[in-house]
């Protein structure tokens, strides 16, 4: 495809941040990429990216709007979140001279909370195309919204950066599980994640010298370890915080097991990086985890969310597995995602759509018109 320049609007930029460590990061070498923030990133951005940050108020956010509008033209406007597309839509009008407005939604219907799902509905009915992040997740929409949407409603499910794990993997030395056996909890500390399940059936398991640690932050942090000390599990439990993605990768490329024990999900990245670094899962039986399953991973256990007993038994299966078995069941586990779930598809699947946009108006990309003109 030809190079393009995408506006990309989003809340804000870190070390979780799909919008940029997905759709951006990994992109700039295919695209022209601006990005317009409400708040501050807490990362470092490289400039070959250009950044137009917000302070964290409205009147910070519409300013850098306003100056990232200004620097355009662009191809593609991308909205990664309602709360932003709103503003934008309000800047740049609803005729067909101003560029595509994509939106794409990170998550199942039923994870937003009542205000959030009145904040997508003009989005659904005003977006040139609306993107959901996994099949799972556009079916988890009302009839209404799909009918907003209409044929404007599509899915590009969400991938791995497979380059950067492993260029971090090969400088790391290679997966080398070492220690006691450890399992990892990756994800907010939220209620829709669910972690006090995965806490308790860790307790539950009964495998000797097991260890377990949260990688993550949020409101229930303070509660699992007031758990976590009442119980007298101190010396086997802890709390990484929020952390850098690569700290993530060194914590991966050295466990024994991913758990999952989420009530809720879109299509979970944190779950496809812990398969892409071959370390077994296993996974809460939701629709977003299925759609993994379904999709060539029926190798991978499956539990009810609430199901403390039955993560407890999973757990201990797979610490009983020779190491050999385990080893086997994330050479799988990266064969799946290489195979349906990489980076590359899913910008393949946002170039089918910024193209078909693009064509639909009879526009050539500016980004292709400025590369030539150099």
């Amino acid at each position: 495809m030809s190079r393009l320049r995408i506006l990309r609007v989003l809340l804000g930029i870190g070390p979780t941040s799909a919008p940029y460590n997905q759709f951006s990061l990994a992109a700039r070498t295919r695209h022209a990429i601006t990005l317009c923030t409400v708040f501050p990133p807490s990362v470092e951005v490289p400039p070959e990216i250009a950044l137009h940050t917000g302070d964290g108020t409205v009147r910070g956010f519409l300013r850098a709007l306003d100056a990232a509008l200004a620097a355009g033209p662009y191809d593609v406007i991308h909205v990664h979140k309602p709360h932003v597309g709103l503003p934008l839509l309000a800047r740049v009008g609803l005729g067909r001279r101003r560029p595509p407005v994509v939106f794409t939604v990170h998550n199942s219907y039923q994870n937003f909370s009542p205000r959030n799902r009145l904040l997508l509905l003009p989005m659904f009915a005003l977006a040139d195309r609306v993107v959901c992040c996994g099949r799972q997740a556009q079916a988890s929409f009302p009839r209404a919204f799909r009918a907003l949407a209409g044929r404007r409603f599509d899915c590009v499910p969400n991938g791995v950066d497979l380059a950067r794990l492993d260029r971090h993997r090969r400088r790391a030395g290679g997966r080398a599980p070492e220690g006691p056996f450890t399992i990892l909890v990756i994800g907010r500390l939220i209620p829709v994640k669910n972690p006090r399940t995965a806490l308790d059936a860790f307790a539950r398991s009964g495998v000797a010298g097991t260890r377990l640690r949260f990688i993550g932050e949020g409101p229930l942090r303070a509660r699992l370890e007031a758990h976590v000390a009442a119980a007298g599990l101190g010396d086997r439990v802890d709390f990484t915080g929020l952390i850098p993605r690569e700290a993530v990768y060194d914590h991966c490329l050295r466990a024994h097991l991913v758990v999952s024990t989420s009530r809720g999900e879109g299509l979970p990245i944190a779950v496809l990086e812990a398969m892409a670094s071959e370390l077994p899962v296993v996974l809460s039986d939701i629709p977003p985890h299925r759609e993994i399953v379904e999709d060539g991973g029926r190798f991978i256990p499956l539990v009810p969310p609430d199901d403390v007993d039955g993560f407890a038994r999973a757990i201990a299966r797979v610490a009983a597995l020779p190491d050999a078995a385990r080893t086997e069941l994330g050479r799988r586990g990266r064969a799946l995602v290489e195979a349906r779930f990489s980076l590359d598809a899913m910008l393949e699947g946002y170039e089918r759509v910024f193209g078909e946009l693009l064509a639909a108006r009879g526009r050539a990309p500016v980004g292709h018109v400025e590369l030539e003109r150099r």
